[in-house]
């Protein structure tokens, strides 16, 4: 097994420790963070995700950003995704991710991106899943945003596992620490 993947399983491990401690007041801090940076930086079409039960609750700041920002998700398209505006009602997918109807409109270049993590490597580039969906449509975009990631606990080596495709992240929230790439 490859240094990502013992990580990965570390991170699995580590989330599910998470998963039993209360995590009103995690999902909280970490909302709260995001809701500044949106503010600060006057974002205006921000890719969320919608959650899954091991990913940071971000519900209730889609609620709160969603009359002054254009808010898209993921839709799933085969190996990847592309993004879609969010809107109710979600309905229940592959791998058990709610999503909204699937769109056609023409969606514009985002501002910002927030994607959940398992963990992050010392170049800040994310472990995830392994599916390596985000990583596709990352690729596919002409331009790129700021991209933010967030995790219910820290979980971040200082060594660089991952490979050169993985996305990388301006900004790393947990809800006890934030940490910057530096450039």
């Amino acid at each position: 097994m490859n240094k990502k993947n013992s990580f990965r399983q570390f991170a699995k491990k580590k989330l599910k420790n998470y998963m039993k401690i209360s995590r009103f007041k995690r999902d909280k801090f970490v909302v709260m963070k995001l809701e500044s940076l949106i503010i600060e930086g006057k974002y205006k079409n921000i890719l969320l995700y919608i959650p899954l039960k091991t990913e940071v609750d971000i519900m209730p700041l889609i609620r709160r950003i969603r009359p002054k920002t254009n808010i898209y998700v993921p839709f799933m398209e085969g190996v990847s995704f592309k993004m879609v505006k969010f809107r109710l009602p979600l309905f229940r997918k592959k791998f058990n991710i709610r999503e909204p109807k699937n769109s056609y409109a023409r969606v514009p270049n985002i501002d910002l991106a927030i994607v959940p993590v398992l963990g992050v490597d010392g170049a800040f580039k994310r472990i995830g899943f392994g599916k390596g969906m985000y990583d596709r449509f990352f690729e596919s975009l002409q331009s790129s945003p700021k991209i933010v990631f967030v995790q219910l606990g820290e979980c971040f080596t200082q060594e660089s596992i991952c490979e050169s495709h993985d996305i990388r992240a301006d900004i790393y929230i947990t809800p006890y620490k934030s940490k910057k790439r530096k450039k």
